[in-house]
């Protein structure tokens, strides 16, 4: 296969993938953007009415979530838990595909020149696809917010960034932060995978051909827990400059208000809500390497 046609297989297989993970872990994705965003919304509220504040942290992480989960549906029914997917359906397969032929490019540049530093290749691929994507992606993340949180139809979210494409403040709000979430952590995300999936195809009583299926999803449901290690502090620092009505912070000031009303806990502030980040990104990235993986074996036979 000829390397512009090992592109176009990373393209669709990076395409496929994406899409299959969004509509699966999207509901997760709801919830926790409403968190971190601070919205308080009651079962007897309605969602326009919704408003961001700062939540008590006196009360427990479980319990916000239990609460905004059954809120959003009380108010809005079920189909609400898939806000923003529409805008990231559309998106992120565009997304995927950047990153996953920066992985596909890098992994393969090093099999043929430099074999004793596949996993360097990788992390450089991932991290250059990572801030590509960031570029495509900091808008979108936009609409979606503005979905999930204030309840916003796609065309009138999507109409707020678009007439204001040209305004950092505007379209671009939360650019910085997003890069820094999207850059060296898929780079990390990739290396992470391979590396367990090198460890694993070398392990002694499992066989690569008969557990194809489970060392791929372990690999990227590991993957998704480092990456998200390293990146999740900027996730909530982007959902918090890109809530409607948020004030214009920079990342530095946004984080600094993050930790003051955790009471100056650095962790406990700026890893809140990471266990439910969790649960959709390692799933989503177990599926995402999963259906990328099953993609290029049936479009390279």
């Amino acid at each position: 296969m000829s390397e512009d046609s090992e592109v176009i297989v990373d393209l669709i297989a990076g395409w496929a993938s994406g899409a299959v993970s969004v509509t699966c872990t999207q509901p997760m994705d709801t919830v926790l953007t409403r968190i971190q965003a601070k919205v308080d919304l009651s079962p007897n509220t309605s969602t326009a009415a919704a408003k961001i504040r700062v939540a008590n942290i006196n009360n427990s992480f479980g319990s916000r979530t239990i609460h905004s989960t059954k809120s959003l549906v009380m108010n809005s029914g079920m189909p609400s838990l898939w806000r923003g997917s529409s805008a990231m359906i559309g998106a992120i397969p565009f997304q995927n595909a950047l990153l996953m032929a920066g992985y596909g490019y890098g992994k393969r540049w090093c099999e043929e020149y430099n074999p004793n530093s596949v996993l360097l290749g990788v992390f450089v691929g991932g991290c250059t696809g990572g801030f590509v994507q960031s570029i495509l992606m900091s808008p979108v993340e936009l609409i979606k917010v503005n979905q999930q949180v204030a309840g916003k139809s796609l065309s009138s979210a999507t109409s707020l960034v678009a007439t204001g494409i040209f305004s950092k403040s505007v379209a671009w709000r939360g650019l910085e932060a997003t890069l820094l979430r999207d850059g060296i952590p898929h780079g990390v995300w990739f290396a992470s995978y391979e590396l367990m999936k090198q460890t694993l195809e070398k392990s002694e009583g499992l066989d690569k051909q008969d557990n194809g299926a489970f060392i791929s999803l372990f690999s990227g449901a590991f993957a998704a827990f480092t990456a998200w290690g390293v990146g999740y502090p900027f996730d909530i620092v982007k959902t918090r400059i890109q809530a409607p009505g948020a004030q214009d912070k920079s990342v530095v000031s946004t984080m600094k208000d993050i930790v003051r009303e955790s009471n100056g806990r650095v962790i406990a502030g700026l890893y809140k809500g990471f266990g439910l980040k969790l649960a959709k990104a390692v799933p989503s990235s177990a599926i995402n390497f999963f259906v990328y993986e099953k993609v290029v074996k049936y479009l390279s036979a």
